[in-house]
């Protein structure tokens, strides 16, 4: 069986997997990291270290927040790096992230999920599960984990009708 002594970095972005009801703001809205829930009940939560670095609805980032998240995951100290983030704008932020140089000996790893984390049959906690998982065991590189499967950013997008990610037929 094999060990993976690096430890993992986790980054959140916001995204719906953050989302949270708020009567006072009449609706759903990026609160705290829900990451940290499923953590703690996977009894993962001291093996892990988690940094906030923004609470927004991926549809509302900008080339200077992939920038940020980009130097973030490069400073990292750790080589095992997940990414929770909203999924409207999860490939192209994966898309930036595999073409920084600076980030060619990690495996990063994003993930969210289609339903808030904290809403009855979310797939949030499947989803961050496999992530952790991907992201110790994959070789370096940028990738989505997504509902059991582990997509190449540059050959996927989200298909909203269906409510998941799919390769690109490369015969479109």
């Amino acid at each position: 069986m094999a060990v993976f002594p690096s430890p993992l970095r986790i980054f959140t972005a916001g995204g719906t997997i953050d989302k949270d009801y708020r009567l006072e703001e009449n609706g759903l809205v990026v609160g705290d990291p829900f990451v940290a829930e499923v953590l703690k009940t996977a009894r993962l939560a001291g093996a892990v270290s988690i940094v906030g670095l923004s609470r927004k609805d991926s549809l509302e980032f900008t080339d200077t927040d992939r920038e940020a998240i980009g130097r973030a995951v490069g400073q990292a100290v750790e080589d095992h790096i997940l990414l929770t983030h909203g999924t409207d704008t999860m490939v192209e932020t994966a898309r930036y992230l595999g073409g920084l140089p600076a980030l060619a000996a990690k495996t990063v790893v994003l993930s969210g999920a289609m339903v808030p984390g904290r809403v009855g049959g979310s797939d949030a906690p499947f989803n961050i599960g496999f992530a952790c998982a991907a992201a110790l065991m994959l070789a370096p590189g940028v990738y989505i984990a997504m509902h059991g499967k582990v997509f190449d950013p540059a050959k996927t997008r989200k298909n909203r009708g269906l409510g998941r990610f799919e390769p690109i037929d490369d015969q479109e």
